[in-house]
């Protein structure tokens, strides 16, 4: 099947105590799914930007910056009813625990403790991310594509 190429890029937020804060969705084409916030890269915008721009659209927070990648990676999926494989750069950052300022009805979001992570029992993008934030790598760490 071909698959148009789609670009991403995601922020994984980390607590002072080691807390994740990330969305649940759950659509038709995906299903459910935890992942930090991020979207699209808009054409001409570098991943870092939009990362700044989605957690201002997502969580009306305009005060926290990509500190550093962590990792990249591929994965297949239907995105509004094309069929697409997507390039994401994920970054992490650090910042307070707090609540969203704004307040989608249709977003869902918590702060998740890394052993709450790990036993989530449901799919986190990127798929990996409970290891990768358990013993977060001096350099980023490209995945590849997943399933």
């Amino acid at each position: 099947m071909r698959r148009t190429p789609r670009h991403a890029a995601r922020v994984v937020i980390l607590s002072p105590t080691g807390s994740v804060f990330l969305f649940r969705e759950d659509n038709v084409e995906v299903g459910i799914h935890w992942l930090p916030p991020g979207g699209g890269i808009d054409p001409g915008e570098s991943p870092e930007d939009c990362v700044r721009r989605e957690l201002r659209e997502e969580t009306g927070w305009t005060d926290l910056e990509p500190e550093r990648l962590l990792c990249t990676w591929e994965h297949d999926f239907t995105y509004q009813g094309v069929p697409v494989r997507q390039h994401e750069h994920i970054y992490v950052t650090t910042g307070p625990r707090r609540e969203p300022v704004l307040e989608a009805p249709d977003i869902h979001w918590r702060w998740l403790s890394p052993q709450r992570l790990a036993a989530l029992g449901e799919p986190v993008w990127p798929p990996r991310l409970p290891d990768l934030l358990a013993d977060i790598p001096a350099q980023p760490v490209h995945l590849g594509l997943l399933a």
